[in-house]
């Protein structure tokens, strides 16, 4: 019970904060939001889909899964920012469990990244991409799942490295390799086969897989199973991970 109170006490005053400038949850969308208006549009001939809806239906997975890894895996500039101006620091005299300060945080990172998730499918509506409920909903809890572990990744670096001058560059130099190997902007089925064989290794590949599968109504599919395990895993592990990371951090 105690840690279940101070999870939703540190996620109440985090999620207050976004609140007093929910700016940033439009800023968040505003990229994808450019892909979907300008760039989903060329890819009906680029993957000689029968429709335009089927082209979406293969684009607005991915970019939904693009916006639960990128939103996520910045999110530790804003900690480095706490440790700066001492936050982190006055939490060492609480007796707050040090799980919940991680995961307050990462929660309100999730319930932002499915607010934009909202967004951009009501948006994908209009150009005809239709989905059925339970399977979007579904989608969603693996995008939450993403966002969980890359938030959780993202504030576990950050407390090592502790400046936003070595975050920076770092989660750049992952987070490339990941959306070039993960098929988020087009499928992967074109590609060769070496660089498909090296796909097979992103965990984050399965998971867009996994999301199309769904958005393609295939509830059914391996690829939706397989991507909700890897990702659940991933995700408890990243938690685990950085619950440490605050441990040493706070204490």
């Amino acid at each position: 019970m105690k840690f279940a109170r101070d999870t939703w006490l540190i996620f109440q005053r985090q999620i207050q904060l976004l609140l007093r400038n929910p700016v940033w949850v439009f800023v968040g969308v505003f990229q994808p939001v450019m892909y979907l208006l300008l760039f989903a549009p060329l890819l009906k001939p680029a993957l000689n889909a029968p429709t335009q809806a089927a082209a979406y239906k293969i684009f607005v997975p991915g970019l939904l899964v693009l916006l639960a890894i990128f939103g996520g895996l910045f999110q530790g500039f804003g900690l480095i920012a706490e440790l700066r101006a001492g936050v982190i620091e006055r939490s060492r005299v609480t007796p707050i469990s040090r799980l919940a300060l991680l995961l307050g945080r990462s929660l309100r990172d999730v319930v932002s990244l499915v607010v934009q998730a909202v967004i951009i499918t009501l948006l994908a509506l209009l150009f005809d991409l239709r989905v059925f409920i339970g399977d979007l909903l579904l989608a969603y809890l693996m995008l939450a799942l993403i966002a969980l572990m890359t938030s959780a990744v993202s504030y576990g670096v950050a407390l090592k490295v502790k400046s936003e001058d070595a975050l920076a560059p770092l989660m750049n130099t992952v987070a490339q390799p990941v959306l070039l190997l993960s098929g988020i902007l087009l499928p992967l089925t074109f590609a060769p086969g070496w660089l498909q064989g090296i796909a097979d290794w992103n965990p984050f590949s399965w998971a867009v897989d996994g999301t199309r599968a769904l958005f393609a109504g295939d509830l059914g599919s391996d690829k939706v199973w397989q991507g909700l395990s890897i990702t659940a895993v991933l995700a408890a592990l990243g938690v685990f991970w950085a619950a440490r990371q605050f441990a040493r951090s706070v204490r």
